[in-house]
């Protein structure tokens, strides 16, 4: 698809994302993007990051001559060597998000594979030596690490770069990195952290599931509502930090025979009404592609005629302890346990090569699993009813690891659990 959006346009918006999750700081931090022409759009030197405007935006052409009212950044030697290096780059992420630096300062460099879609999205990350900012030993260490192959690098001591043939390959390395590193942190806390075999790797980096394809007549009322609704969730799941971009699923059912669900490769923070697809009978509507887990969703709405809502989502708390031993007990408030109920986990294998065992597993009673090394996948009776099952599973994921700090947790004994379930679940 080709990209209508001014570079310096983009390089906005990416930074107020970036600003507006802590991913940076006011000063911290430079985006760029290479154009076709080979000049280079950058962020500019000693501007708020948390105001930038469109006008700020500065343009490096290839003779070295400047556009704009500033200066670009202190950092434009080493995006302009990495470019140089790597000709298949078109964009490039530094910044400073607090995880990823706590692995800097550590000389460590995540593990992406944490995760299958990290893995493949990052690579294996590269570290690159400390160098002082802004010189031009700094960009040499940095555009050496990346003619190895990574397309993200660690910086001792400093930070984190990733390069994208465009922006949004960029942006969504940058994500997942930050994401993989945030877990892994998280999961640390509760015990050794459980990562992913060879074997597990190539099973989840098979190619999804393909759906037969339909033409849709038009679109009724009670579709379009739908439609409006489930983005509006998707979005607020992103703006909660329980979404990524393109890490995600979520559906709701239309009726007996079809479901609308979120598609593939499309940005959860932005996503609309129309860049949902329509599955009918195993069929999506033709030339779409539905989120991986589609087949998934599928074989539940077929199973459970009072599930309305579906969610596989990648908050960070709860997907540490699917990435550890530790068991989440919700046994903790009784919010919680309502809930929630006593959740499963499920192996790593089933989303890949057995989807129906989910199906099976997963009940109305029992609306909530833990994914190994993957996600967690919450039903409901209607999209509110999964969303807020979602936050009170995260909720409680990061209540229970902070709790580690403070001491040993003390969860409700089983009086209580059978007043709740008299009063609450019967």
């Amino acid at each position: 698809m080709r990209d209508i959006i001014h570079p310096a346009e983009r390089l906005v918006l990416a930074m107020a994302r970036i600003y507006q999750y802590r991913m940076t700081t006011t000063s911290g931090g430079n985006l760029s993007i290479r154009d076709a022409d080979g000049s280079i759009w950058i962020t500019p030197a000693r501007v708020d990051k948390g105001a930038l405007r469109v006008e700020d935006i500065v343009r490096v052409f290839p003779d070295g001559r400047t556009e704009g009212r500033h200066k670009p950044s202190s950092e434009f030697p080493f995006h302009q060597q990495i470019y140089a290096a790597r000709p298949d780059l078109g964009a490039i992420v530094h910044a400073h998000p607090v995880a990823l630096v706590a692995f800097s300062i550590c000389g460590k460099a995540p593990d992406t594979r944490l995760f299958t879609k990290a893995h493949s999205v990052c690579g294996t990350v590269g570290f690159a030596p400390y160098a002082l900012p802004g010189s031009s030993l700094l960009g040499e260490r940095i555009a050496k690490v990346f003619v190895e192959g990574h397309d993200c690098v660690m910086l001792e001591n400093h930070g984190v770069v990733v390069g994208g043939v465009d922006f949004p390959d960029a942006f969504r390395r940058f994500e997942t990195l930050e994401f993989v590193a945030k877990t892994v942190v998280k999961a640390r806390a509760l015990g050794e952290v459980d990562y992913l075999t060879d074997e597990q790797l190539a099973i989840g980096e098979k190619p999804a599931p393909v759906f037969a394809e339909f033409d849709p007549g038009p679109a009724t009322s009670d579709e379009r509502l739908l439609r409006r609704e489930l983005c509006e969730f998707i979005r607020r799941g992103y703006h909660q930090r329980l979404l990524t971009a393109n890490a995600g699923s979520f559906s709701v059912r239309v009726d007996a025979n079809s479901f609308l669900i979120s598609t593939a490769l499309v940005d959860r923070a932005t996503i609309q009404p129309d860049q949902l697809t329509l599955i009918r009978d195993g069929k999506c509507i033709r030339g779409t592609k539905p989120s991986r887990a589609g087949d998934i969703h599928h074989l539940i709405y077929q199973k459970y005629p009072e599930i309305r809502a579906i969610v596989n989502a990648t908050p960070v708390n709860a997907t540490a302890f699917s990435a550890s031993a530790s068991r989440l007990d919700t046994r903790t408030i009784p919010e919680s346990y309502i809930f929630l109920r006593d959740v499963a986990v499920f192996p790593f294998q089933w989303v890949y090569e057995s989807p129906e065992k989910i199906a099976n597993a997963i009940t109305p009673e029992f609306p909530i699993a833990l994914i190994k090394n993957d996600c967690a996948l919450v039903i409901g009776k209607t999209i509110l009813d999964a969303f807020d099952r979602l936050e009170v599973l995260e909720s409680t994921a990061e209540a229970v690891i902070l709790s580690r700090s403070l001491g040993e947790v003390r969860p409700m004994g089983e009086e209580v659990i059978d007043e709740l379930i008299e009063a609450f679940l019967k």
